[in-house]
This record gives C-alpha cells, structure tokens and sequence, in this order.
C-alpha cells in the first residue's frame, strides 16, 4: 500500500482543508474514507484564518453525534496566488521573451517589463506593478556587465523586498550578487536566461522561479503569515493535488492526466502507475477570475478562438479578473464560466505535454483517464460539462491522446484531500476516497 505507515487519526477521521486564493474549500473524511460533508467559504483577504474558520466551523457540523473528540485538520494552500513577475533586462524584446518563457509554467505572469538602466522613476513604475518577484536579467555571457551591476545596485537600494531571480552575464553575477545580499535581498542565482546573442535558455530561471512561487503559493506574507496559519499549513496545494493524482495511476493502473482550473492559476498533472510521482506545471497567466485575460490571450495565441468569439468574451473576461467573488447566476454566465475554463485547461495541457512530458518532437503516448479539476467544473451540470470534454477531445494536439480515455470530474472535491490523506499516513482513506468518489 503506498504510503504505508501509522494511521495517524484513523479512529476519528479527518478535516482536509484547501485555502485557495479565492474559496477555502473543507471536506470531513471518515476514518474508513467515505466523505461525510463538505464546505466552502471565500478566502478572507483581511485575515484569511476568518475564513479558515468558518470553513472547519461548518463542515465541522457533519460530525457524529457522538463523537467528542476534533478530526485532525489537514491543510494545503495557494492563497497566494500566482506569482506576478517583473523582468529587469537590457533589451526589451529579449527581455519580454525571456520573462515569458522562464514564467511559463513556473506558477508566474508578466506584469512589468524594464530595459535598460533602473532610474529612481523605473523603480517607482515597478513598485506600482505590485510584483511578486523581480527577474533580473542583463547581456550576453561576456558582455559588458556595467548594465547588470547598475541594475542590482538600483534593487539593492530600492525600497522593496521581493525575492530576486538572477539570470544574467555571468562575469557579473557574484559581484550583482553581492551588492544585493549586501542589503538583506533574497537572491536566487542560476544560469544566464540570454547566454549568447538571439539565444534564450530559459530552463534554469524557469526553476528558480518555480522555488519561489512555491514559498509565494502558501501565502507566507501579510495577514497570512500568522504563526498559527504557518503551524496548520505546510503543504502547497499542487503538491497535494500531485500525490493524490499519483495515487489515481496507481489505483486505475492507467496513466492520468489531471487538470485542475483554478481562479488565479491552471495546473497540471501526470502520472504513470509505478512512477511514485505526478509531473507537475503550473500557469500563472491562466485562471477562471484573477487571471482570466491571460486565459483569452493565450486561446487567441494557440487558434483556440476566433477573433468574433474573442470578442464575445471579453466583457466576460474583463468582469471575471475585475471580480474574483463573481459567480454566474444564470445559464449563459455558467456557459461562458465553462467555456473559458476549458480553454485554459487546453492551453495549460498544451504546455505541460510541451514542456514537462517529453520534447515536442516525440510521439506522445496515450493518455489512459483525464480528470477535470477546480470549482467551475464542480457544478452538476451534464450538458455543459460534455461541451468541455468535446473541447479536449475535438482539440488538435490533445484530441489523439485523450480519444479513449474517459474524462471524469473531480465533482466531490476528492483528489486534494487525498493527496493530503496520503502525504499523513492515511493511504487506505485516501485509497477509498478516490474509489467511492472518483473512479467508482
């Protein structure tokens, strides 16, 4: 049995808890794994342990009558969100490429680009962007690295603390180095991004921010940071939903792919039954409220949508990023929810078949279940929910490997808890989870 060990709460059963960005989602799991109730508050921006609370308060209430003692509480975060990214680099159109690239499928987005020396007014114009981190890129392996050193001199000074991504010439990254953990910066050095002229590697800035947005998801910062938030959670929300998918491979004995469409980012997950671990990306630039324009820019960028359905959705689009609260209430906003939400799940599997499976130029191999994920595909809705599997199925690059594979919606909020059951010692709950509520 995977994950084996002590069956910690075994006699009382469990509370796992998902503190997104914009819904807390709670489920009570009975020791033998039946799902005995669920919940879901909005995520409170002033002090998130409100909504926390509420959460456990209420799913709480599908206890047993008799039972006394607390469920043990599980808890898994993204409330932070997607990581929003400013780039510092030389050039802008080499800057531009090389943010995008290295955000891409590393949990971040562009919001702000510089080229050039920082002057006290560009570092107020970046401050304004509200980022989350800073890649600093800056010349060629061998070029003058004055620029560089200017620009990490600037950041060192500059009234900001976000982490540092350093990616540029590396005849000056000691020294840039240096001048920013001089003043108390958190740097993440790695290989130059542009190493030679008309040349990206983005690989290595790609994993140096995928470490930072996985400090960033969990929320350590502001109101969040509270001791008692940072004791309840200390797992990231894909890497629960990595593990419960790794266990869905294991039980169906097919290989899964897993996509779960979020309000500020999509992710996604695949599996092979025996590898012990899911492959995990995670777009930043692609959700269903925060990051919903990234989700009509990229659909146009891959011919997912023509200019007149574009058109058609962007009052949609505009109201969903504007409204991170905003739930439809009737039918043609429900349609739209959908319709956007599949897109971005067939971009986001896109790139993570691109980027994280195998290189382009392989023959992918067929996909055995696909699993839909994430609050809009949670609402019971036969006919909308066919229309987005025609999508991932009618789709290009997508459509050959899904053809026979059966798309199942993780409708009971199962494969997160279970991937929190299973990194506890709950292996046998989280086994029966995934049957009654998921495969069964």
């Amino acid at each position: 049995m995977t994950g084996a060990g002590p069956q910690v709460g075994a006699g009382i059963g469990s509370i796992c808890l998902d503190v997104g960005s914009t819904w807390t989602k709670a489920v009570l799991v009975r020791p033998d794994g039946g799902l005995a109730g669920f919940a879901e508050h909005p995520t409170t921006s002033v002090d998130v342990l409100t909504g926390v609370d509420a959460a456990v308060r209420a799913v709480s209430a599908a206890r047993s009558p008799g039972q006394r003692a607390d469920p043990e509480l599980l808890a898994c975060s993204s409330v932070g969100g997607g990581l929003r990214l400013a780039v510092v680099g030389a050039e802008r159109l080499t800057a531009i490429e090389a943010g995008y690239r290295a955000a891409r499928s590393a949990g971040s987005r562009v919001v702000h680009v510089h080229s050039g020396p920082l002057e006290p007014q560009d570092i107020r114009l970046l401050r304004s962007s509200r980022p989350g981190a800073v890649l600093l890129t800056g010349g060629a392996d061998g070029d003058d690295p004055s620029l560089l050193l200017h620009n990490a001199g600037r950041l060192a000074r500059a009234r900001i603390r976000y982490p540092i991504v350093l990616a540029g010439n590396v005849a000056a990254r000691d020294d840039a180095l240096a001048l920013l953990r001089a003043t108390g910066r958190t740097v993440v050095a790695c290989d130059n991004v542009a190493p030679r002229p008309g040349e990206l590697v983005p690989e290595a800035a790609r994993a140096a921010l995928a470490e930072v947005f996985a400090r960033h998801v969990l929320g350590g910062r502001g109101p969040t940071a509270a001791p008692r938030f940072r004791r309840m959670v200390r797992t990231m929300t894909p890497d629960a939903v990595r593990r419960g998918t790794a266990e869905l491979a294991r039980l169906s004995g097919r290989s899964v792919l897993l996509v779960d469409v979020g309000c500020a980012t999509t992710d996604v997950h695949s599996a092979v039954p025996g590898a012990g671990e899911a492959l995990r990306t995670v777009e930043g630039d692609l959700g269903v409220r925060a990051a919903a324009e990234g989700v009509l820019v990229e659909a146009q960028t891959e011919e997912l949508v023509d200019p007149v359905e574009a058109d058609l959705l962007a009052p949609t689009v505009r109201r969903m990023s504007s409204e991170p609260g905003y739930v439809p209430k009737d039918a043609g906003g429900a349609a739209e929810d959908r319709r956007i939400a599949a897109l971005a799940a067939v971009v986001a599997a896109r790139r993570h078949l691109r980027a994280a499976l195998a290189d382009p130029a392989d023959v992918h191999p067929p996909v055995g279940l696909v699993v839909l994920a994430g609050g809009v595909f949670r609402r019971r809705d036969p006919g909308g929910l066919a229309a987005v599997a025609g999508t991932l199925r009618c789709d290009e690059m997508l459509g050959p490997l899904v053809a026979d594979a059966p798309i199942l919606v993780d409708a009971d909020f199962a494969v997160a808890p279970a991937g929190l059951l299973v990194a506890n010692g709950r292996a046998e709950a989280a086994e029966a989870l995934l049957r009654d509520h998921l495969l069964g």
